[in-house]
Formats: C-alpha cells, sequence, structure tokens
C-alpha cells in the first residue's frame, strides 16, 4: 500500500483492534488482486529514526509470514504505537495475532 488514498480508506471505513504496540485497520478491497495489502505507519511518537526502523523490520518481518494465512482481498493498516519501541519481538508479535484477530472479527460482523 503506497497511496495515501488506500491508508485512508482503510483507517477510515475498517474495523479496528489494537493493542498495546500495536493498532490494525482492516477492510476489504472491492478489486481483490494479487493478495492481501498491507501499509505501515509508524510515526516519530515511536522514537527517533534507528527505534522506528527496528519497528518497522519487525512488523515486516510478522506480516509477510502471516500473508498466506490473510484473505485475499484484505487490506491492513498496521499503526505502531509508541510502546512497541521498548517491546520485545515476541510482544509485538501477540499483539499483531491478537490486534489482527480483533480487527477481522469486527470486520466480518460488519459486513453481515
Amino acid at each position: 500500500m503506497r497511496r495515501a488514498a488506500d491508508f485512508e480508506q482503510a483507517v477510515r471505513r475498517g474495523a479496528r483492534g489494537g493493542r498495546e504496540t500495536v493498532v490494525v485497520h482492516v477492510t476489504e478491497r472491492t478489486d481483490p488482486g494479487s493478495g492481501p495489502v498491507v501499509g505501515f505507519v509508524v510515526s516519530k511518537a515511536v522514537g527517533n529514526a534507528v527505534s522506528r526502523n527496528l519497528v518497522k523490520r519487525r512488523l515486516r518481518a510478522l506480516v509477510h509470514s502471516r500473508l498466506s494465512s490473510m484473505p485475499e482481498s484484505a487490506s491492513l493498516v498496521v499503526r505502531a504505537l509508541p510502546a512497541s519501541a521498548s517491546a520485545s519481538f515476541a510482544t509485538i508479535e501477540a499483539d499483531l495475532d491478537g490486534a489482527f484477530a480483533t480487527a477481522w472479527r469486527r470486520h466480518t460482523r460488519a459486513v453481515r
């Protein structure tokens, strides 16, 4: 996901699931392409450039390992919170899984 409009649509219209270190926004695209689309938001509130890049690399690795289990039409925005800078990889992993599960459950309820 690269365009600001795509991020905005997922955040405003999508279902939200949050944990201590991450917030996940999920929506479905009307034109399912070649798999799920994911965007990351890591603001300066997370820390300096080194901290932000570390958090981004961790989130990318975690999401990449889960892409095959995500629905083809899914559109996700993963937003890192300031607590993610000092959290362990395992904590971020557990928070990401929990936030995605919550967001997807809320999304499927809204679609019905």
